[in-house]
């Protein structure tokens, strides 16, 4: 009789072991998933507390601020059971009803398995510490704020995706890649253009070339790049190891990382595995190029040759030459791993030059990351070169070297950008943008 009551102790206790283990894995993985989300980037706020929202967001309509997900039961999700938080990632819905703003891409996360959205739920409720900190109101003026509008608007242009399937025959790391780009990575929040209104126009590849085609409109300042396999401003040009680095590191032999992919370079991909890395590489590797008429790059030395002698002649030439060529060379090919090559550069070729002239303003920097340590810092011009110098330098380095720019830059473009980018800014920021 006491062998039975100790055995019956011991499994007891054995199960209940089992049952954390089973938890602490579950917690683990939802842990890699929310890496793989860059849940982080947008619900946590500068020098705010991780996922505890506050983060203020500009959209079209006004300012929106990312909300607690913590599992504090006040102010955060910690009343959600598993039903509610689905239904808020998938759907858009929150729990007490409301539709969210689309900036939350519930469309992509709606292709999320049930497997990885319970282990996501489960990191939320144990993996992650409770803050108490109240929501912020959105800064939306009236009608546009109200939130029945956006029931319909998620019934007429975001409709009911379905769960991730891979395709008949497949192949597996073509799948899992596909699955974390339209998943759980909503890779085309940004990258894919947008109707007027805002709905994305393509969810996948066979929703037509649209997708991850590069944005409609410029985010934050930044416009995002076309992923497709176009040979002017797209991933035509690269390996699929060019853009294994790019994505693990944030920089290649071609580029480096800037706006706001730097964060999703640190905060989500450097973590990821090799294996996911890959099948993301080789799955954007696998799309056709939404313009198959583009040329493809090839090297012009003219402008090299005549910066070599001394030549700076050319509308733009000597601010690069004072100001860039230092960097990224008087034949605009950079050092690698470093400082960017200007020369075929999708970024410079792309026909929106917004990301280009707003480097040159304000700068950025890509911070070191597992495996290639060393911070990547581009100064800030702005403080120094005016309006119109900015908009030559920029049409300088888009046509030298092989470049072919579409439509020259202004200096009114240069100084909307410059206004838009104060409205932004701390006062801090604005004392270097200005030189102060």
């Amino acid at each position: 009789m006491k062998n039975g009551i100790l055995a019956l102790i011991l499994g007891t206790l054995t199960f209940a072991a089992l049952a954390d283990d089973n938890q602490d894995e579950l917690v683990k993985r939802g842990e890699y998933l929310a890496r793989a989300g860059d849940c982080v980037a947008c619900h946590t706020a500068k020098d705010g507390a991780a996922f505890a929202g506050g983060l203020p967001m500009a959209t079209p309509i006004g300012t929106i601020y990312s909300t607690n997900i913590t599992p504090d039961a006040a102010t955060g999700i910690g009343d959600y059971s598993y039903d509610d938080f689905q239904k808020a990632v998938r759907h858009g819905v929150a729990k007490n009803g409301d539709t969210l703003y689309p900036a939350m891409p519930f469309p992509s996360y709606a292709v999320v398995s049930d497997e990885d959205m319970k282990a996501l739920y489960a990191y939320f409720m144990h993996g992650v510490a409770a803050v108490k900190q109240p929501n912020k109101e959105s800064d939306i003026p009236w009608p546009l704020s109200m939130r029945w509008p956006l029931a319909i608007w998620r019934t007429v242009f975001a409709p009911e995706v379905k769960a991730f399937q891979p395709a008949e025959q497949e192949d597996p790391v073509l799948a899992r890649g596909r699955y974390l780009v339209e998943g759980l990575g909503h890779c085309g929040a940004c990258h894919t253009p947008r109707s007027i209104t805002m709905q994305e126009k393509a969810l996948t590849n066979e929703e037509g070339s649209d997708y991850l085609a590069g944005s409609s409109a410029p985010i934050d300042g930044w416009t995002a790049s076309n992923l497709r396999g176009d040979n002017r401003d797209g991933l035509g040009r690269w390996s699929e190891e060019d853009l294994r680095q790019f994505l693990r590191y944030g920089r290649n032999d071609q580029t480096a990382a800037f706006g706001g992919m730097t964060e999703v370079v640190e905060h989500s991909l450097q973590h990821l595995s090799d294996a996911d890395i890959t099948a993301i590489a080789r799955y954007l590797k696998s799309l056709g190029a939404k313009d198959p008429h583009q040329t493809v790059f090839s090297v012009d030395d003219a402008t090299a040759k005549a910066l070599w002698k001394g030549d700076d002649s050319a509308t733009g030439a000597s601010v690069y030459v004072d100001s860039c060529a230092a960097c990224h060379k008087t034949d605009g090919s950079g050092y690698q791993r470093f400082f960017p090559a200007l020369r075929g550069n999708p970024v410079v070729q792309a026909d929106d030059p917004t990301s280009l002239i707003h480097i040159v303003l304000v700068g950025g920097q890509l911070p070191g990351v597992k495996g290639a340590p060393s911070t990547i810092t581009m100064p800030a011009f702005g403080w120094r070169l005016d309006d119109q110098q900015v908009a030559d330098v920029v049409n300088f380095v888009r046509n030298s070297w092989g470049n072919k720019a579409s439509e020259p830059v202004s200096a009114k473009q240069v100084a909307e950008l410059r206004k838009d980018e104060k409205d932004r800014l701390g006062s801090a920021d604005i004392r270097v943008l200005e030189g102060k």
